[in-house]
């Protein structure tokens, strides 16, 4: 990627916002570190003057004053005037001592320049003057071993911000362009699913940071909206297979209803038999309309606990008369739990049971048993219908939920094909999982509920 691109994306900036702020707090903190380090050399400087002030200070007498001059001059020859001074004068301001001649100061701790004491060369003193008597001792150390050890100290932070500064906004640029990588691999992803490929997926490091969160979350979106894509597609596919054949039918039967009615005959049948038709075509298009509802989960505000076993109890007291007519048996066996929880929509689970039940009731011979039943296992409530009827080849149970999907067995019986895509759909919105499988002999369907 190239850095004027780069520049412009938000982790660049935030990488250089905090590489900012790293240097600013950097900076500040070494000149706290540089302020606080050159007063406590100045306090250590003034205790150093102070104490050899006092040492040459206690050889004074006032009737005496071989000590002190012997005791300034060792200091004379130990130091020339680049590292010390030390002068005594009397009160004419003759120099008794030391290495110049003091002029007239009032006793205390001064910071002054060479020139100003009547000395070449540059730099800083720090002196105390003191009065001995009619004497005044004047004593002064150079700044310069201060000086250059906080030069040194300066120097090394003017180094280490230049490290710094190097170092954040390096390691900015790469953090960025790494994160700015994969939030183009995001873009890539997104693109291509705009243009149609609705298969692409945004790749995932493994990290299990917050850009792979994101990813699988996006990701999981893209399974959903690919698969809801492919189910319109099918849904249309579907509905042009299914209803072609009915609108023929519609459109043959007016076409002789318009015939029979021009030579005067009696169409009352015939349109009759249109009336039912599209009846039929309009069932079929409202409980479309009606899955669709249910998918888009506005019935959720509707949601209160509900109580499983009064549902199968009302499905079993209005239809084991039916399935009693067919030649069948419909019961509800018992459970040793009185009561099965959940929440939902009390409307949309009863049509979920009769749908079930109406399914085997209308696709399985006399003779059937149909039996409903709840049981609780592992915090969740399993509702099972099953019959012993002829059951639903292992390979087409998948398919049997899709849209007007209708085995080839059950394409002469009344239905339109989405009695078990209404069931999908409400165990969808209900967080359940709806499952098939052989009851050997028969089908057997579970819908698992998490218990209130």
């Amino acid at each position: 990627m190239r850095l004027a691109s780069l520049r412009h994306s938000t982790p660049f900036r935030l990488a250089l916002t905090f590489g900012v702020l790293f240097i600013v707090t950097f900076i500040v903190s070494g000149a706290i570190m540089y302020h606080m380090l050159s007063a406590g050399l100045a306090r250590q400087m003034d205790a150093s003057l102070h104490e050899t002030n006092s040492v040459i200070a206690s050889t004074y007498a006032p009737d005496d004053m071989e000590d002190l001059v012997a005791t300034l001059n060792s200091y004379v020859n130990l130091q020339t005037t680049k590292d010390g001074l030390y002068s005594l004068v009397d009160p004419k301001g003759v120099r008794l001592a030391g290495n110049f001649t003091a002029i007239r100061m009032r006793p205390g701790i001064y910071t002054i320049k060479p020139e100003d004491i009547g000395l070449p060369g540059s730099g800083r003193f720090r002196i105390e003057v003191t009065q001995l008597g009619p004497n005044m001792l004047v004593v002064g150390e150079s700044f310069s071993d201060m000086d250059d050890l906080l030069r040194i100290v300066l120097v090394s932070l003017g180094w280490a911000a230049v490290l710094v500064v190097v170092a954040a906004l390096g390691g900015g640029i790469f953090l960025a362009a790494r994160a700015q990588h994969r939030l183009d691999a995001v873009a890539r992803t997104m693109l291509d699913v705009s243009n149609g490929r609705l298969d692409s997926r945004i790749p995932l490091q493994g990290r299990s940071d917050d850009l792979d969160r994101v990813g699988m979350q996006i990701n999981s979106a893209l399974d959903r909206l690919s698969g809801m894509v492919e189910g319109m597609r099918q849904v249309s596919a579907d509905i042009a297979h299914e209803l072609k054949t009915p609108l023929n039918r519609l459109k043959m039967t007016l076409d002789d209803a318009i015939r029979g009615a021009a030579r005067g005959r009696d169409v009352g049948q015939l349109l009759a038999d249109a009336r039912a038709e599209s009846n039929q075509i309009n069932a079929t298009f409202e409980a479309l309309l009606r899955i669709s509802q249910i998918e888009a989960g506005a019935r959720r505000q509707r949601f209160q606990n509900v109580d499983l076993t009064e549902i199968l109890t009302f499905v079993e007291e209005v239809y084991a008369s039916v399935a009693e007519d067919n030649g069948q048996a419909l019961n509800l066996l018992p459970s040793p739990i009185a009561a099965f929880q959940v929440q939902g929509d009390k409307e949309l689970l009863t049509q979920m049971v009769v749908n079930l039940v109406e399914n085997a009731i209308n696709h399985c011979p006399p003779g059937t048993r149909i039996d409903m039943s709840l049981v609780s296992a592992h915090a969740e409530i399993v509702l099972r219908v099953a019959d012993n009827g002829p059951g639903v080849p292992a390979e087409e149970r998948d398919k049997v939920f899709r849209r007007l999907y209708r085995l080839d067995k059950s394409r002469t019986t009344p239905g339109s094909g989405l009695g078990l895509s209404l069931v999908r759909a409400i165990a969808d919105l209900h967080s359940a999982h709806i499952g098939l499988a052989d009851n050997a002999p028969g089908l057997a369907v579970t819908v698992s509920f998490q218990s209130v």
